[in-house]
């Protein structure tokens, strides 16, 4: 019998017991490759954690008390720590993972050979997998998703390692077309690019009875949902304004971040603070009953690569109305899905009255993600990295 093709997956994007939804996309991910009896994967999650005495905050603080070897919902995790300077480290980090980690990777070597090395975010994972797979001579592959490319290339020191990373690496993937083709205009060979789209679970986002919901949630007029995390990059202060313009609306927000005290006030400043409801951090299997829940999903962010939440929000029948990034006309095809608008609050009153005016089946709606699934994305996913291991 062939021997399971045995896979390191790098990612500082990984859910933990202190942010159980932070990176929970390569959480599913790489649990659908690692539940298929052709592989065996291992999980690395690097923990960036300043010094003393910004060591001593909270958030690092949590951090620090995590398990640095665990079993984390089935998978093998290990969370080694690495030093990160906040806000001065960006260029160094991918040489500081490396470093860090590499005894622990040599370790896991020597005991059971890897085939190569999967790096869920381009940077800094992309480029510190370069130097682990130069370390151990083995392939290793990188994935796009969005930030990754649009924010990192923007600083030359990083730019510089994102695009060595990628001319070294055996095989590329971007969320969508979109995102593929940025790639490019960096400076990427689109041979090495393959479109590798997101899966979704399909029993998990699924339609409901709305009305019902709603009256569950006190809520009798249109419901809005906008999920990501509270950061200017995700445009939640546009949604905000434009709930001056639905007086009986609700807007529910999942998700937290560092403008979360600006969307407050700002809030505030509108009155519309008591039609508001800053949820915080949703665990996934609540934010499936209150995407469904919702009339229509708003995510106008400035940049993505092909957001989960469009994707999910889109399988509980509930259309959307996003901004054209990344690959938003990938997925928005038809009036039935929603709205593809200018991040601006006109545009998005605009399009949010004719959804209400006209609201699409949700069974319809639904239809438009058929083909998104972790089955998918684990097949697609496998054959990629088959492919990859080969090309020593």
């Amino acid at each position: 019998m062939t021997r399971p093709l045995n896979i390191l997956t790098l990612s500082t994007l990984f859910p933990n017991v202190s942010a159980p939804n932070f990176g929970i996309f390569v959480e599913r991910q790489t649990a659908e490759l690692a539940n298929r009896p052709e592989t065996s994967v291992t999980v690395i999650n690097p923990i960036g954690i300043a010094p003393w005495p910004l060591r001593k905050l909270a958030q690092y603080r949590a951090l620090d008390a995590l398990a640095e070897h665990e079993e984390w919902h089935g998978l093998d995790v290990y969370r080694s720590r690495f030093k990160l300077i906040p806000k001065i480290s960006g260029a160094s980090n991918p040489r500081r993972i490396a470093d860090a980690i590499l005894p622990l990777v040599k370790t896991l070597h020597e005991e059971a050979p890897f085939d190569l090395i999967d790096a869920e975010f381009f940077y800094p994972d992309g480029p510190a997998a370069m130097r682990l797979a130069a370390a151990l001579a083995i392939p290793f592959t990188i994935k796009a998703r969005g930030a990754d490319i649009h924010h990192w290339s923007s600083d030359p020191k990083c730019r510089d390692q994102i695009l060595q990373a990628a001319e070294k690496a055996n095989a590329l993937l971007a969320v969508s077309e979109a995102l593929k083709q940025d790639m490019i205009a960096l400076g990427m060979d689109g041979g090495k690019i393959t479109v590798h789209y997101t899966g979704l679970d399909q029993d998990r986002f699924v339609p409901v009875d709305r009305v019902a919901a709603k009256q569950v949630l006190g809520v009798n007029g249109p419901l809005f949902i906008s999920t990501g995390a509270l950061i200017p990059r995700k445009n939640q202060d546009l949604v905000i304004r434009a709930m001056t313009s639905f007086p009986d609306a609700i807007l529910m927000l999942a998700g937290k971040g560092e403008a979360e005290q600006n969307y407050r006030a700002l809030a505030n400043q509108l009155g519309v603070a008591d039609r508001i409801r800053f949820l915080g951090s949703v665990p996934h299997e609540q934010l499936a009953h209150l995407t469904a829940a919702a009339d229509i999903a708003i995510l106008v962010s400035r940049s993505e690569g092909l957001a989960n939440a469009w994707v999910e929000a889109l399988a509980c029948g509930t259309p959307v109305i996003i901004s054209k990034a990344g690959g938003a006309r990938e997925l928005v095809t038809s009036a039935v899905a929603g709205r593809i608008v200018d991040p601006n609050v006109e545009a998005i009153v605009e399009a949010a009255k004719a959804i209400l005016a006209d609201p699409p089946e949700q069974d319809m709606v639904r239809s438009t993600v058929s083909r998104f699934s972790w089955k998918n994305n684990g097949d697609q996913l496998l054959a990629i990295l088959r492919q990859a291991a080969e090309k020593t």
